[in-house]
């Protein structure tokens, strides 16, 4: 049985709040700090902007000031992953001498571009593309000065395959001003490069190869704990969280011990990481890429000299096209010894504080089969038979009589999004709740966009643009003007800083947020009203129990 709420509670730091006295105080301490920029051999323009220098430990980097906020873009936290360095853990970068710019985005890693989806379009910002990937951005409000901020480090969604940590949702003056914090955005190895497991093929050597895209988080992690200081960041309040595939990979790196101590808190945002790929799975794809390029088993060390759009080609046979698919973390009993959630929270991460959740209508912007949005009572079967089996026809009949008002289509969507994303969230919640060690929450985003016409809901990554504060870049899937959406995002970013503080994400002026555990269930709804509803949508989750895709 779970502790009671209010006991266990009674374990975690207090609720933290964002007052005006400490956002005077923070803009105060931000302006002294231009003068000891100055001192610090930063220079200072006339009209009193900065270009604030940074030390290290490779070496000095200068960023820009935007909007007030400190802003340092590209930093190599690793070395570039080519010739024998390719598939092989990260290895940190050679110094430098002089000052580095750090003025513009990195390169993301090579892959292979996904369907555009019009929902994303506002966030689109045009990077390089190579294997020196290894880069990382920070916002913060101030450098050094004696303070340390909790410091947020995104992983950036796209399953394992695609995307980068520069999109313009994830920009972070915003999050840094309303909460006082560090924000580190990162792009490591991914698809092939990142995740190709050639341990079975290739030998010892290879070892490690399948899970080098974790390494390389581990790495920028690393990087972090010994150089946040500097930036104005405390190394001792980190917290992780990711979106999609980012989620993925927290949920990951909470079962890595490499990583353990690296980080304090964690947030998994409709992407919870139950399992991850078997060794034998992820070796019929690695025998699929051998096979692509024409190579024997015994050439496995040709693939350190191919050229990049050759491996791409081979990405494209490995995974049949699919844009975020046939990668991951492996479990190679080496870098990840064990399911990341299954069958129950890892240990090694015991003590770390968890948010978890998901958006209500997740599957309308997740690569919608034809159709979907103007289905009737007779396709609704057709289209969910793949998923559900001889359990369709209940399963409709069940979700009809419980919500007489939806539509085919909302049930299309419902019973996907909940079947996938909302229980895997539901189990990942329940199974760290079970170890007593650590706080969890749970959440369900359910403001639904008003874009096109609202048939998207309340869509996969709607969540992005509320936790980072940008509902202003986020046009393609708020709209303009919708004051509803900046409400919903104060609510969002304001318990998620207040989590990044504190470990408990109770914000002033916002509803008490319970631990979950399985006697309440209990659940933040974050909507227009934002309030805590125990055990929500509870119909629904016990119809499609035993039928999730997440292999609970």
């Amino acid at each position: 049985m779970s502790l009671d709420d209010e006991e266990r509670s009674k374990q975690f730091a207090p609720s933290f709040s964002i007052d005006r006295r400490s956002l005077l105080r923070a803009s105060v301490l931000a302006g002294g700090a231009l003068a000891a920029r100055a001192l610090s051999g930063e220079s200072v323009s006339a009209a009193g902007t900065a270009s604030p220098i940074a030390s290290t430990k490779a070496g000095k980097v200068r960023g820009s000031v935007s909007d007030g906020t400190n802003v340092f873009r590209g930093i190599p936290y690793g070395a570039t992953p080519t010739g024998p360095l390719r598939f092989m853990p990260p290895v940190s970068p050679s110094p430098w001498t002089g000052v580095r710019d750090a003025l513009q985005f990195g390169d993301q890693c090579p892959q292979i571009p996904p369907p555009p989806t019009a929902a994303w379009a506002s966030w689109e910002r045009k990077v390089g593309e190579s294997e020196d990937c290894l880069v990382l951005n920070v916002w913060t409000p101030s450098l050094r000065g004696g303070r340390k901020r909790p410091v947020m480090v995104w992983f950036h969604g796209g399953g394992y395959s695609v995307f980068n940590g520069s999109a313009t949702v994830y920009d972070g003056e915003r999050l840094c001003k309303r909460g006082d914090i560090v924000l580190v955005t990162l792009n490591h190895r991914l698809n092939a490069f990142g995740y190709l497991y050639l341990s079975e093929i290739g030998g010892e050597k290879f070892a490690e190869s399948g899970n080098v895209g974790q390494l390389d988080l581990v790495l920028a992690l690393e990087w972090v704990r010994d150089n946040i200081e500097e930036f104005g960041g405390d190394p001792h309040n980190v917290t992780i969280f990711g979106e999609s595939g980012g989620g993925g990979k927290v949920s990951a790196t909470l079962a890595m011990p490499a990583a353990k101590g690296l980080f304090h808190r964690a947030v998994i945002e409709s992407g919870p990481g139950l399992r991850g790929i078997t060794r034998d799975a992820a070796t019929k794809t690695a025998r699929q890429f051998m096979a692509a390029l024409r190579l024997e088993p015994g050439q496995v060390d040709e693939l350190q000299r191919l050229p990049v759009s050759n491996l791409l080609e081979a990405v494209k046979v490995a995974t049949q096209g699919m844009p975020v698919g046939g990668f991951g973390p492996v479990v190679d009993g080496r870098v990840l010894s064990r399911d990341p959630f299954t069958p129950d929270a890892p240990s090694v991460s015991a003590d770390v504080p968890i948010i978890v959740g998901y958006n209500k209508d997740e599957t309308t912007v997740l690569f919608p089969p034809p159709g979907v949005f103007s289905l009737d009572w007779t396709t609704l079967p057709r289209k969910l038979t793949p998923l559900l089996g001889a359990n369709t026809a209940k399963v409709i009949e069940l979700c009809r009589s419980t919500y007489p008002q939806a539509s085919p289509s909302d049930l299309y969507f419902q019973i996907t999004t909940e079947r996938s994303m909302g229980l895997g969230s539901i189990t990942l919640a329940e199974r760290k709740s079970e170890q007593r060690r650590a706080p969890v929450f749970l959440y369900r985003l359910e403001w639904e966009t008003p874009v096109e016409g609202g048939r998207l809901r309340t869509p996969h990554s709607l969540d992005l643009p509320m936790v980072f504060d940008n509902v202003a870049k986020s046009d393609s899937i708020i709209g303009t003007g919708v004051a509803e959406a900046q409400k919903v995002a104060d609510a969002m970013s304001s318990a998620w800083l207040a989590f990044a503080h504190t470990g408990k994400p109770d914000a002033q002026g916002f509803p008490h947020w319970p631990l979950y555990d399985t006697r309440t269930r209990a659940t933040m709804i974050f909507n227009v009203k934002t309030q805590v509803v125990n055990d929500p949508n509870s119909e629904v989750r016990k119809i499609l129990e035993g039928t999730s895709t997440f292999s609970l």
